[in-house]
């Protein structure tokens, strides 16, 4: 029997499929016996580990963690599972051990990490840890030698979607993870490719998950979700891909065939890269159910995006978000603010920038984040090498501090001075009060009329200083911010 965990990473009412156990389970289907234990759904996967242990024998329990809250339960997890089971192996893989494999193995109760995509490296592992062989030929696995050192192996060549079987669906109560948002009433998810074209200097994606896009094939996207909507009912879909359009070609056959399905959908896409595409494409894309494109513009500032190596202008930008209103998609813009070299002038630019796109789009959606450092295989831009020194163990990751840091919460940032912090996060909530998120379908009317009527006139004469009202008027509706994308 082998476990495949799923550490709670969201309250339950946000839970989506857990597409990185269901990878894993794809392969294992009809050759093993397995077992998904969800977090996010099982409110307690601790009993839930006891039980299993109570059936034939466990091989070996597979963790997937993700940065943020899933890490600091997968280290409570992990920890009590060791302590209860010493002779049970305990691998880690997902995002987490991609980009902190030291960290990750730098304790007592995580034998294995698997780093990127790790279908592959999880069956031969297993394989190894059958045949009493070493893992030293693994790709993409690190691991501890006999002395204690942590090794790390080649890493392993991404492949693409297609080249992988489905995910079992059937293994999960599927209709527990299809629930409302604005998008409709049964919304699920999906992750049509992996890896990214794009070099941008603060993301963690390229370390994590190669520089080359592997994408699935437009039919077997559809045919995913056309099951999902005949059998379960889903009526909307999330798309995961840290870029959905590719090439212009791919994104017209996307269309065409999602257009019968009758979902709606939010996903990602470059600015430049969409900017590219004819008006004809648009509308198709529109008619086949786009609602909300998430757009990474960073800054309004071409000094800082070259700094980030965004190869993008940030007139482009401005561009799109004028020429989406036309078409009726709502483009979500994600900012980056802080540069390290210089806080002041890129803050200053940035929300002068943020204005300008309201002005030419009141539409777009707005996602404001402090500049958080994330380890790369290169230098990361403003200069910050040196300036921080990342934690050892996932204790630490899992402490108070590095959680806030993870989430974006108080991070205390040593070129980030409080005044500024608090000018980025006071024009943050302005913005979010004069025009409430889309993506919030529990709000009243009344709630976003409060909103509205409380900030027009701090927007409109530019005044964010102490906007206590509005705090309290955003806690009182409970008001929801758009999902962080770097979440």
């Amino acid at each position: 029997m082998i476990l495949l965990l799923h550490p709670r990473s969201t309250k339950p009412k946000d839970r989506r499929f857990p597409l990185s156990v269901l990878a894993i389970a794809a392969l294992l289907e009809e050759r093993e016996d397995y077992l998904i234990i969800d977090g996010n759904l099982d409110a307690d996967p601790e009993a839930a580990l006891d039980d299993a242990m109570r059936e034939p024998p466990v091989e070996l329990l597979a963790v997937s963690v993700m940065p943020g809250p899933q890490m600091v339960e997968a280290v409570r997890l992990s920890r009590s599972f060791r302590k209860k089971y010493p002779s049970v192996p305990i691998v880690w893989g997902g995002y987490f051990p991609s980009l902190y494999p030291d960290a990750t193995l730098n304790c007592d109760y995580v034998d294995f990490a698997i780093r990127g995509q790790g279908e592959h490296t999880f069956l031969e592992l297993l394989e190894a840890l059958r045949s009493e062989g070493g893992g030293s030929r693994i790709k993409g696995l690190s691991y501890k030698d006999d002395s204690g050192s942590i090794v790390h192996n080649a890493e392993r060549p991404f492949l693409a979607p297609d080249e992988f079987p489905w995910y079992p669906y059937h293994r999960i109560d599927v209709a527990k993870y299809l629930l409302p948002t604005f998008l409709g009433n049964r919304t699920g998810v999906h992750h049509a490719s992996i890896g990214c074209p794009y070099r941008c200097n603060f993301c963690g994606v390229i370390p994590a998950y190669g520089s080359t896009e592997k994408m699935e094939s437009p039919a077997r996207t559809e045919q995913i979700l056309r099951y999902l909507r005949q059998n379960y009912g889903m009526d909307a879909v999330q798309f995961y891909d840290n870029n959905f359009f590719v090439g212009e070609d791919h994104a017209r056959e996307q269309a065409d065939r999602l257009a019968p399905l009758g979902l709606r959908w939010w996903s990602e896409g470059r600015v430049d890269a969409m900017l590219r595409y004819s008006d004809d494409t648009l509308t198709k894309l529109r008619r086949a159910g786009a609602t909300v494109i998430f757009f990474g513009a960073e800054s309004g500032s071409d000094w800082v995006l070259d700094q980030m190596n965004k190869q993008l202008k940030a007139e482009q930008t401005l561009e799109l978000a004028r020429r989406l209103r036309r078409f009726g998609i709502a483009p979500e813009f994600s900012f980056v603010l802080g540069n390290p070299q210089d806080p002041e002038r890129d803050v200053r630019e940035t929300l002068a920038f943020i204005r300008r796109i309201k002005s030419l789009n009141p539409e777009a959606e707005i996602i404001v984040q402090h500049y958080i450092p994330t380890p790369q295989r290169e230098s990361m831009y403003g200069c910050v090498d040196g300036q921080m020194e990342f934690p050892a163990t996932p204790e630490e990751w899992a402490s108070p501090r590095w959680l806030n840091f993870t989430l974006r919460n108080d991070p205390k940032l040593p070129w980030l001075p409080e005044h500024l912090k608090s000018e980025i996060d006071n024009f943050e909530l302005v913005v979010s009060s004069r025009w409430p998120t889309i993506q919030d379908i529990r709000m009243p009317f009344w709630g976003r009329w409060m909103l509205k009527t409380l900030s027009s006139w701090r927007y409109a004469f530019g005044v964010y200083d102490k906007p206590v009202e509005l705090e309290w008027a955003q806690r009182f509706v409970n008001l929801r911010k758009p999902r962080l994308e770097s979440l």
